[in-house]
C-alpha cells in the first residue's frame, strides 16, 4: 500500500506493526534517526494545527529527515494548478506528503497522482493518524488483550466518530458511538462499512442515542469538539443544545468502568464537550494520546517509505 488515505485502508496486521513500531519509538525516539537521512517530507495543511504539525515535523527529524511545511496558500493550487500537477511536482522533491484539508476528495486525489506514500493527517471525513495514536494509548493502559471492554465515543458524528467505528471494527473492538439523532449522526455509509468490517474481524458497532447507555461500563469515555473547522457558525445554537447532554462530566464518568480513562482529539474546549475536572483528572491520558500522535506518525511514515503496509487489497 503507497498511501494511508483513510482508516478503512489498514487491516490490522497494519495496525499492529505501526503499534509495535510506535511503541518502539515511543521507548527510542531516535531509534531510526537515518531512516530519511538526506531526505524531506512536505507537510500541506489548509486547516490550522498544533499537534499535527508539531507531531509530523519532530516525527521527521527523529527519523533523520527535513520537513517542508506548507500553508494552504503557499503553492499555487490557489491560482489554478491542478491537484494532479501539484502532486507529481511534490513528488519530485519529497519522499513522503503529510496532508491535512478539509475535502476527503483532495486527498485522494493527491494519492492518486503522486509517486509518494501520501498520509492523510485530518479531513472533514476522516482521522487515521489521530486513531493510530488513541489505539496505543489504550495498548499502554489495558494491554493487547480488550475482550470485554467496551469503547465509547460521545458527541458530533463527525471525522472522529468514522474513524472510531471503523478502527474500532478493525481491532475487533465493541464501540459505541452515542450522537444527536438526524444531521449530527454520523455518515450512514460509514456506519455500514464498520458493520461489514466488524463481521470478519469479531467486533460490535453500535451508533446509539442515549449518552448514559454509552457510557455505562464503559472502558473508554472519548469525546471531540462540538464546532469543527469548517462548520457553519448559523448552526452553533442549535448544534450546542443538540449536542449539551453528551458533554462528559463527572456524572457520565462515574457510570463508565471503575478502570476507564479519558480521552480527547484535542483541541478541548472546557465546559462544553467535557468538563474540566474530567479532562484535567486523574483519569485524563490527553497528554499521552498527544504525545503518540508523533510516535504513529514516525512509524506510519517509517513504514510506507520502505513499502511495508500490505493495505486490506
Amino acid at each position: 500500500m503507497k498511501d494511508l488515505l483513510r482508516t478503512a485502508d489498514l487491516s490490522r496486521a497494519d495496525v499492529e506493526l505501526l503499534l509495535s513500531t510506535a511503541a518502539d519509538f515511543a521507548k527510542d525516539p531516535l531509534g531510526a534517526h537515518t531512516a530519511l537521512a538526506h531526505r524531506t517530507v512536505a507537510i500541506y495543511m489548509t486547516k490550522p494545527s498544533t499537534r499535527t504539525r508539531l507531531a509530523s515535523e519532530t516525527a521527521i527529524a527523529h527519523l533523520g529527515g527535513s520537513p517542508i511545511f506548507i500553508r494552504g496558500d503557499d503553492l499555487q493550487l490557489g491560482r489554478g494548478e491542478t491537484i494532479a500537477d501539484t502532486a507529481k511536482i511534490i513528488s519530485q522533491f519529497a519522499s513522503a506528503l503529510i496532508i491535512r484539508t478539509f475535502a476527503q476528495s483532495d486527498v485522494d486525489e493527491l494519492g492518486r497522482f503522486a509517486s509518494i506514500p501520501v498520509i492523510n493527517a485530518l479531513t472533514d471525513e476522516d482521522h487515521p493518524t489521530q486513531l493510530l495514536a488513541d489505539w496505543l494509548t489504550i495498548r499502554e493502559t489495558f494491554g493487547e488483550d480488550i475482550s470485554g471492554r467496551k469503547f465509547a465515543y460521545l458527541g458530533d458524528g463527525n471525522n472522529m466518530s468514522h474513524a472510531w467505528l471503523i478502527m474500532g471494527a478493525i481491532m475487533g473492538a465493541h464501540v459505541v458511538v452515542a450522537t444527536p439523532e438526524g444531521k449530527w449522526a454520523p455518515d450512514a455509509a460509514i456506519v455500514a462499512q464498520a458493520n461489514e468490517i466488524a463481521s470478519g474481524s469479531g467486533g460490535r458497532i453500535e451508533v446509539i442515542h442515549d449518552p448514559e447507555i454509552a457510557a455505562k461500563d464503559a472502558s473508554v469515555l472519548y469525546t471531540d469538539v462540538w464546532m469543527s473547522m469548517g462548520d457553519p457558525e448559523s448552526e452553533r445554537v442549535e448544534k450546542t443544545k443538540a449536542l449539551a447532554p453528551f458533554a462528559v462530566d463527572s456524572r457520565l464518568m462515574n457510570m463508565s468502568a471503575s478502570d476507564s480513562i479519558f480521552m480527547h482529539c484535542l483541541p478541548a474546549h472546557r465546559g462544553e464537550e467535557v468538563s474540566a475536572e474530567v479532562i484535567d483528572g486523574p483519569r485524563s491520558v490527553i497528554w499521552r494520546e498527544a504525545l503518540h500522535r508523533r510516535t504513529t506518525i514516525q512509524a506510519l511514515l517509517y513504514h510506507l517509505v520502505k513499502g511495508e503496509i500490505k493495505g486490506t487489497v
